[in-house]
């Protein structure tokens, strides 16, 4: 994981981060060893489903998957990813409304907290493979940001 600033690319300490809210872990990506910290995850925080998301250029639609993330956006429960194999970038709001880029690979766990602004894109290497833990599925909707061009003003549109 290496998480910066994005306007600087200063690097920001995992202090830092956690301090905006962001958690972030490394567990072992074997199969029996990682379900262990998922269980532990899940009973400590209240997720009570999980699944497996795999994109690749082999996904049908990856394009315009790809699309409906890239947006700023925010839900109403936290997203949970642990990475499996290959990358993503996470662009996280800060408290102040900065943006903060944090790119997870294989063995990071990371929690953006629920109603966090935030957009994520896949790497260079077009591949990821998460576990996703929820503490209701039906609660996890994308409410994307949009900026007023008349105005400059920033408001939530849920899709």
């Amino acid at each position: 994981m290496r998480a910066t600033w994005l306007e600087s690319e200063k690097p920001m300490a995992m202090s830092e981060l956690l301090a905006q809210g962001v958690h972030y872990e490394q567990w072992p990506t074997k199969e029996g060893a990682y379900q262990t910290c998922v269980d532990v995850l899940m009973e400590a925080r209240g997720y009570v489903e999980q699944d497996i998301i795999d994109l690749s250029e082999a996904t049908p639609g990856l394009d315009a998957l790809c699309e409906r993330f890239i947006d700023e956006h925010l839900h109403s429960d936290d997203e949970v990813r642990f990475v499996l194999a290959g990358e993503g970038i996470f662009d996280i709001r800060s408290t102040d409304d900065r943006w903060m880029r944090v790119l997870v690979e294989a063995g990071d766990l990371i929690v953006v907290a629920a109603k966090r602004h935030h957009r994520f894109l896949l790497t260079d290497q077009r591949r990821i493979r998460c576990v996703r833990l929820f503490k209701d599925r039906s609660g996890w909707v994308p409410e994307y940001r949009r900026c007023s061009e008349d105005t400059g003003s920033v408001s939530a549109v849920r899709v």
